[in-house]
């Protein structure tokens, strides 16, 4: 007798696998692994959550009509253009799906985030990784790895986890040298962060034609994580593609109405933004004076390069014997390296002072 048998191309994928949340043995645990807000939700989103408690017998309107009126208000777009989902990983394989399949090719960079992987592959594409320059997505090595079976290109603006970004010019040449055919899906999960004023999210690409869709959440900055909710903007037909393949009802209740709430809270965007410029500034100066080399980061977090994946291990080692959990990134091809999330105040000062005391002491060594 034989057991059911999946397509082949699902067995070559590696499980995504989350930041971890406690140390054993550990009281209390500082989790910098999965670049959450430094905040928590917002006050307005806790009050919303707790008044829907009488309402979870109902299932959510399917839509989400109100939450895509609160994105749009907010965000200055026509809600008819946004779908929602449950976070933007569920969208992300919905695009997948419905524009991949045997045949057809997904590329992404070689540092981007896994997900783009995990989804492709599932929905039958190949996937094809480029070369990036610096850690930092190349706009060329992506041309020139399209072929006629390219129809879906990935990338993460700012990149997780190196935390690199390209311009608004840089993405409107890619955008302007990819075949009309081909769909460049733009995640802009750290988008709220970025204060450069060369960037762009994604929404005038989207609004110049009929093959660009961005990607947004509410994990990060809005600090809705365990609700699962996201969003993107795209052009009318992939809008009318997404509703027919989404799930009926994927953004629940409690996430629609903590997510309203979030948008809502008054200066949130602002104190967040502020507070991560200035302490992301604060630890990469902190490290690199004490002999860690940090790469340029637009998000919040910061990638920290020890040189040698066992001095990486051994920081890390040295983090949690403290009772910081940071995030390791050999599955990204990045051993040598640790990804650090902007935490609180506090948060960044401890994890300063451990890495000054490890580099010092290893230094002895």
């Amino acid at each position: 007798m034989t057991a059911p048998r999946p397509r082949p191309e699902i067995l070559s994928i590696a499980p995504y696998v989350g930041g971890e949340s406690k140390i054993q043995g550990a009281n209390r645990a500082i989790k910098l692994s999965s670049n959450e807000g430094a905040f928590g939700p917002p006050p307005g989103a806790q009050k919303a959550y707790r008044g829907i408690a009488a309402e979870l017998h109902r299932y959510p309107e399917g839509s989400a009509a109100g939450l895509r009126q609160a994105i749009g208000t907010r965000f200055g777009l026509h809600p008819g253009r946004v779908v929602c989902g449950a976070g933007s990983d569920d969208l992300i394989a919905r695009l997948c799906h419905a524009y991949g399949g045997h045949g057809t090719e997904l590329i992404m960079t070689e540092h981007g985030f896994s997900m783009y992987r995990i989804a492709g592959l599932s929905a039958g594409c190949r996937v094809i990784e480029t070369k990036e320059r610096h850690l930092t997505a190349d706009p060329e090595a992506i041309l020139a790895a399209v072929s006629p079976a390219t129809r879906l290109v990935f990338l993460a603006n700012p990149n997780n986890p190196t935390g690199t970004m390209l311009t608004r010019d840089e993405l409107e040449r890619l955008r302007g040298g990819l075949p009309t055919e081909v769909l460049l899906v733009l995640d802009a999960a750290y988008a709220e962060y970025v204060t450069r004023e060369d960037y762009e999210p994604g929404m005038r690409l989207v609004d110049a034609g009929e093959n660009t869709v961005m990607t947004r959440t509410f994990s990060k900055m809005w600090g809705l994580g365990g609700l699962r909710v996201g969003w993107c903007y795209a052009p009318p037909a992939v809008v009318d593609v997404l509703h027919r393949v989404r799930e009926p009802f994927n953004v629940s209740v409690a996430g629609q109405a903590a997510a309203i709430a979030a948008l809502a809270e008054p200066g949130w965007w602002e104190r967040s933004q502020a507070h991560n410029a200035r302490y992301r500034a604060e630890l990469s100066s902190c490290l690199r004076a004490a002999g860690i080399r940090v790469w340029p980061s637009e998000a919040n977090f910061i990638l920290a390069d020890f040189g040698h994946p066992a001095r990486a291990n051994a920081a890390d080692a040295y983090l949690r014997a403290r009772g910081m959990i940071v995030r390791a990134v050999g599955g990204y091809g990045l051993p040598q390296c640790l990804r650090i999330t902007i935490g609180t105040a506090e948060e960044v000062g401890l994890v300063c002072e451990a890495l000054t005391d490890f580099m010092q002491e290893s230094g002895k060594a």
